[in-house]
């Protein structure tokens, strides 16, 4: 890593209009409007990013960390040029390789062969060397008997894996990478990190948006946070992490979809879950609260996963809440008791899920759980970190009305 800076952010702020989509006006339209008064119906607008600055130096491979909606996605969009800024500054020094979305630079009635070499014409290479790297991008998106159909019949799978090899096959000095591993397989996805380290390591400037816990770690010494549009932390990524844990209204979650229905009320006894030895037997006590409408029927599913986001305890049982029908307003336990799990040190996380009637009222990760301390454990200790086993110890899930 260099002393040149690849990325300068200085108070950068992007603003979107939210609500009615503006209408075109014709001359009779702008005439017309001389002589009413203007409406007094104010403009709703949100700033998705605001007042963010950071400097990135070439040769570094960040993370970005934040949950839904924190304005990491537009971060991207803003340093690629795909949208400009409301106010501030953003300095990118080098040429620009991206992958924010699916088909992301794609025309789709081009074929797979003609927009490789397009993709390589944007970033200004010349056509000898997208021909001496074309096997290599074909091989690695597994398209070979595709590269003459358009794209637009590609699956999103497909296409995902075509950009991907695209825009780290084509030696971008700076690759902005959001939630790649969001699609594809999981052979995909560890091609996908095995070159994302390969890129890495060759002295190119990285940018990383993932929910992955284990591939940040694995990728990104250092990452940065943000929070509702706002820069939050710079720091090593095992800080930024453990910043993002504390915060929200439940510490670091992550919710996917959450209705009237159900109500989260958080871990009861989460302050008696921290510096716990392996074989510590565990007990999570999930509380929750029927909406304004009783449930039949409700389901609940529960994971628990390590710092890496490897699944190490999962409830493969859908459990039935008795009784079979909860009256709107009752308050109740879920209790998740999981026997001497020899758990390797490290903080924990859960993933729950409650559905009924295949509509699903909670789905949330990352929800903080518990950790478990270095303790000596049978004298390996000092191997602990490096164990990866995905175990499964006895488990019971019992249920208790409370209100």
């Amino acid at each position: 890593m260099s002393n040149t800076v690849a990325i300068h952010a200085e108070k950068l702020g992007k603003q979107y209009r939210i609500g009615e989509r503006p209408r075109y006006r014709t001359l009779r339209d702008t005439i017309a409007g001389a002589f009413h008064r203007p409406s007094s119906a104010a403009t709703k607008h949100i700033w998705a990013l605001k007042d963010v600055s950071f400097d990135v130096q070439q040769g570094e491979v960040v993370g970005i960390i934040g949950s839904n909606g924190a304005g990491k996605s537009t971060l991207l969009k803003v340093l690629s040029r795909i949208t400009e800024p409301t106010e501030g500054l953003a300095e990118v020094h080098g040429r620009i390789g991206s992958l924010l979305e699916v088909g992301t630079g794609f025309h789709p009635e081009l074929t797979g062969r003609e927009n490789i070499y397009l993709n390589g014409a944007i970033l200004g290479m010349r056509k000898s060397e997208i021909t001496r790297k074309f096997d290599e991008i074909v091989a690695f998106a597994e398209t070979e008997q595709f590269l003459d159909t358009p794209v637009k019949h590609y699956s999103s799978g497909m296409q995902v894996r075509l950009a991907f090899a695209i825009a780290a096959h084509l030696e971008p000095e700076i690759l902005l990478v959001d939630e790649v591993l969001a699609v594809g397989d999981a052979a995909f996805q560890k091609r996908c990190l095995g070159k994302m380290g390969s890129v890495a390591s060759s002295g190119r400037t990285v940018l990383f948006v993932s929910h992955n816990i284990g591939a940040l770690e694995a990728l990104c010494p250092r990452s940065i946070l943000l929070g509702a549009g706002r820069f939050l932390y710079s720091g090593s990524t095992r800080d930024a992490l453990d910043r993002y844990r504390e915060i929200g209204p439940v510490t670091g979650a992550i919710y996917h979809k959450i209705t009237p229905v159900l109500r989260w009320l958080g871990l009861v006894n989460r302050n008696q879950l921290d510096d716990l030895s392996p074989d510590h037997d565990l007990e999570f006590v999930l509380a929750f609260e029927t909406g304004d409408r009783a449930l039949k029927n409700l389901y609940v599913d529960i994971a628990l996963q390590n710092d890496r986001g490897t699944i190490v305890v999962h409830g493969k049982w859908k459990f039935v809440v008795p009784p079979a029908d909860l009256p709107s307003g009752c308050r109740f336990h879920v209790h998740y008791e999981i026997e001497s799990p020899k758990l390797a040190p490290g903080r924990y996380a859960l993933t729950v899920c409650a559905y009924s009637g295949g509509e699903v009222l909670f789905w949330a990760e990352d929800i903080d759980a518990c950790h478990i301390s270095a303790k000596p454990y049978f004298g390996i200790v000092e191997c602990y970190d490096q164990i990866l086993s995905c175990i499964l110890p006895k488990y019971a899930v019992r249920y208790e009305v409370v209100r």
